[in-house]
């Protein structure tokens, strides 16, 4: 257990706790979240006993041991495998005390002994799963530590941290860097870790399938939610709603306290009634106003042309290498309206296309045709390192368009929470998540009628990115998105091209029908890395059985489709046909003056209760014809 009492917590100036109690019980899996400054790190950094309070107590159990992913990997010519191992500390202390104890036979046995009671002699086994689950290939886990990037380091990080027997895990933002496929293989290993789970996220999805409780970092203060994220938002909505209804009561009170005093207080017969009021105004404990914490107000401009279509690649190929493309075959064309999402795994060519697509890499071979108009908006992280350090946010506003009038500028930047001092700041201290919002400001100002952003929620908190989303739903151009962020993906894109095997297609489903074909080809894989490998009429049965799926969610997906519209249509007339049948009820509408609304009011009830029954029947056939295709 875990407990805060009367904390305090400063950097600097600014007190990031004041004077907060918190208990947090075993086996909890705790999602933090709050604006991005608001104290969720040097929380972590309180517990980890890399920062220490300034007033009050931090109570952790003693023995406690806590595990967290490392936010610089060394270039070491060690095996990830190895690496990976060493996050299990306990082995490795054995493992010295073995090597240690060669020529003392009890000492030995008694090493020996407490290696079987960890289950030592499978750890490489439980290290490699973690790899591939991670999405190591078998080849992947036998390469020094040195040969990775900086995204797969992080993964090396994550997977060493997994592997220590902690008692409490802390992840902070653990999707960033990661693939779709590999958050949700993530999402299921931290649902049956058996420890105390705490994770910084600004992914919803990740939170509602992982945490059964949210703490809310907001003004110096701790909040608990039970539940998920879903859960949390409709709680601190109802609330914000009952913290506004007693503002108003208060405020009404005081507004008559007020008035009575200022009626009485020279009357010597009220004056005593009317001090009286005044001291209980003093001791009144004012209830602050509810509001609604997100400083992102913003929108796409809508683009000057709209060819149709925007762009047709023909016989392309794609890569960075002409004798080794990473795409082959591309033939498509992005119509106007499109809103596509992107899926694959990392490396299998997502990014690769979006840079092709706006022009940044040519093609290796084949054609790209502009329709004429075409204005690309291209956002990538790398582009963050664009922006000019040494400058301002008006600065790379006015530099952008110089012909528009500074504070239309300044009103602009605003929205994306550039307002005052910062917008005239500069850009090299500012975060990651500042800088991201800053690139994106610029790109919607320039008015593209093609989008194509790859992972453009990395660094940016849940309120931006619940904007950004926002603000894409309205989008009237096409878009084509790449991001593991899949409350942004279903809110935004209509249809998804699958990246796979050096090839772009058409995938016929939806994220929760790539998720399950993405997890079953991994746990193959896993399977594989654990069986030494599958026969091949093995892999031919799973191929099979995956394209039934496929077949299956295609015939599917319209049923569905229709059904959601069937149960909203449904929800609307039983409410609609509720009203009307209270309205009859009324004996009042039954008067010789009301004769013609009686009239109308019966005829519309008629025609609701049809439809009604119309949409029940037909509901009743699809949902059969689901339950076929399920069985």
């Amino acid at each position: 257990m875990i407990r805060l009492k009367s904390l305090t917590l400063r950097r600097g100036i600014k007190v990031l706790l004041d004077r907060v109690d918190l208990t947090l019980n075993p086996s909890c899996k705790v999602g933090i979240v709050g604006p991005n400054g608001a104290g969720k790190s040097s929380f972590f950094a309180l517990l980890r006993g890399e920062l220490h309070q300034d007033a009050g107590d931090l109570e952790l159990p003693p023995g406690y041991v806590i595990a967290h992913v490392a936010q610089e990997t060394p270039a070491l010519d060690m095996p990830a495998l190895e690496y990976v191992l060493d996050g299990d500390l306990e082995l490795r202390a054995i493992e010295r005390d073995l090597a240690a104890s060669q020529h003392d036979g009890l000492h030995h046995a008694e090493c020996l002994a407490r290696l079987e009671v960890i289950d030592g002699y499978s750890a490489p086994s439980r290290a490699a799963k973690l790899l591939a689950g991670l999405g190591f290939s078998e080849e992947g886990m036998n390469q020094p530590v040195a040969n990775f990037s900086g995204g797969w380091r992080m993964r090396l990080n994550l997977a060493q941290a997994l592997m220590r027997r902690s008692d409490l895990l802390l992840l902070d933002e653990p999707t960033n860097h990661l693939d779709l496929e590999t958050v949700v293989w993530l999402e299921n290993w931290l649902r049956s870790f058996p420890g105390m789970l705490l994770t910084i996220s600004h992914d919803r999805d990740f939170l509602d399938n992982t945490v059964n409780t949210i703490l809310h970092v907001e003004q110096a203060a701790l909040n608990l939610y039970t539940g998920n994220y879903a859960d949390f938002e409709a709680q601190k909505a109802a609330r914000l709603s009952l913290q506004q209804q007693a503002f108003d009561k208060q405020q009404r009170e005081i507004a008559h306290l007020e008035s009575f005093i200022t009626r009485f207080k020279a009357q010597a017969t009220k004056a005593r009634q009317a001090q009286s009021r005044v001291k209980a105004l003093e001791r009144m404990e004012r209830i602050a106003a509810a509001h609604v914490d997100s400083p992102f107000t913003f929108s796409f401009r809508e683009p000057d042309a709209s060819p149709n279509p925007l762009l047709r690649v023909e016989n392309g190929e794609a890569g960075y290498n002409p004798a080794h493309p990473v795409l082959r075959n591309l033939n498509f064309s992005v119509e106007r309206g499109a809103r596509l999402g992107l899926l694959g795994i990392n490396g299998a060519g997502k990014s690769t296309l979006i840079k092709a697509l706006a022009g940044e890499n040519p093609l290796l071979q084949g054609v790209r045709t502009e329709g004429k108009g075409l204005r690309v908006g291209y956002f990538a992280q790398h582009q963050l390192d664009q922006l000019r350090v040494d400058e301002t946010p008006l600065w790379h506003m006015q530099k952008l368009d110089p012909t528009t009038r500074e504070q239309e500028l300044r009103d602009y930047l605003g929205g994306f929470d550039f307002r005052g001092e910062m917008a005239m700041s500069k850009v090299g201290p500012f975060s990651g998540g500042e800088k991201a919002r800053l690139a994106l400001a610029l790109l919607i100002w320039q008015k593209p009628n093609l989008l194509l952003l790859d992972e453009p929620t990395n660094h940016l908190d849940i309120e931006m990115r619940q904007a950004l989303t926002m603000a894409m739903q309205d989008y009237e151009g096409a878009l084509i998105v790449v991001s593991h962020d899949r409350h942004l993906m279903r809110s935004t894109v209509d249809d998804f091209w699958l990246i796979e095997g050096g090839t772009v297609r058409l995938f016929d489903g939806d994220l929760d029908d790539y998720s399950q074909y993405s997890q079953e080809n991994r746990a193959t894989e896993t399977r594989r890395l654990s069986d030494g490998g599958d026969p091949p009429d093995r892999k031919t049965q799973k191929r099979q059985a995956a394209e039934m799926r496929q077949r299956i969610s295609v015939q599917r997906k319209p049923l569905e489709q229709r059904l959601g519209k069937i149960e909203k249509e449904l929800a609307e007339l039983t409410d609609l046909h509720a009203t009307l049948t209270n309205q009859l009820a009324d004996q009042s509408m039954y008067a010789l003056e009301n004769k013609a609304i009686l009239q109308n009011t019966l005829l519309q009830e008629s025609e609701i209760k049809q439809r009604i029954e119309l949409l029940e029947l037909e509901w009743l056939d699809i949902t059969e014809k689901l339950e076929q295709l399920q069985a």
